[in-house]
């Protein structure tokens, strides 16, 4: 009798919204991995019950690992012993990978985000000044990838200063290692004429308005919010207007998955055709 196929999960409260199992599967298909991927809704005060329960059920077959989405990124990277070095670094975790030797924590955001701006949208971060928006779990794992790329200057803003200055301390010893300008503001003293603009706040899945000014834009500017679909309409429509290039969290989402792919599979599976197939099918479902 064959063995039935290992299972992974995305975690997260709202979660029915999530293309990660499309991703995934189309990912097991490309690669011929034996897998299946499906969604969890997770309660807010239950998170880490949610994920023990999970790991321990072996009752239709191994459970790999999850995929960790808004608002758990900060309590998957507590509840696992071991992180890499890019979760350390954010303190948040985004993947968790369920190990005979104990659970391992990672963090893919970065790295997805920062591969779709410069392989998808052809946009080369070294020595442009970027804008971070937001200094949650997406913002904490965006950062030191972003950094690692060399811009001349990442400026994190958010509602709450003191929340961007802790990631930003944090960062402080790997920026100075890059050769990066880094620093925090509070939202209304964001400045001006930036090359790339990341909104990797809250605002668009609250159905909120852009939380910068247009005058954060430098003319041409690459503007990207995290979300797609419905919730990145505003922000998207807002960076058109004021001339820059609009782009839409799912390449960051297919690329961030080809990484988690990787950490739990050990296989890299090809994003470009995915990342077609995922926009064709939103396409035709609008």
């Amino acid at each position: 009798m064959a063995a039935p196929p290992d299972r992974y999960y995305v975690l997260g409260n709202p979660v029915a919204h999530s293309q990660s199992p499309f991703i995934h599967a189309e990912f097991a298909r490309q690669t011929g991995e034996h897998l299946v991927y499906e969604r969890r809704l997770c309660p807010l005060d239950g998170f880490a019950d949610a994920v023990r329960a999970l790991a321990c059920d072996t009752t239709t077959g191994r459970v790999g690992g999850c995929n960790v989405t808004v608002p758990f990124k900060f309590d998957a990277y507590r509840l696992a012993p071991r992180h890499s070095e890019r979760a350390e670094r954010a303190r948040a975790a985004n993947i968790l990978r369920f190990d005979a030797e104990g659970w391992f924590a990672d963090n893919t955001d970065g790295i997805g985000l920062v591969r779709d701006i410069e392989l998808n949208a052809g946009v080369a971060l070294a020595g442009r000044r970027v804008l971070l928006v937001g200094a949650g779990g997406a913002a904490a794992g965006a950062l030191g990838p972003l950094i690692a790329c060399r811009p001349a200057q990442v400026r994190l803003v958010n509602r709450t200063r003191g929340r961007a200055q802790e990631l930003v301390c944090r960062h402080a010893g790997w920026a100075t290692q890059q050769g990066v300008a880094i620093d925090a503001c509070a939202l209304a003293d964001a400045g001006d004429g930036f090359d790339v603009v990341i909104n990797a706040s809250a605002s668009s899945l609250a159905g909120a308005q852009v939380p910068v000014d247009a005058r954060t834009l430098a003319p041409g500017a690459l503007a990207v919010d995290l979300m797609y679909g419905p919730a990145a309409r505003t922000f998207l429509a807002w960076a058109r207007a004021h001339g820059a290039c609009a782009r839409d969290g799912l390449g960051m989402l297919v690329e961030q998955a080809a990484e988690a792919f990787l950490v739990w599979r050990g296989i890299r599976p090809a994003t470009a055709p995915v990342l077609a197939a995922l926009r064709a099918r939103l396409e035709t479902a609008a």
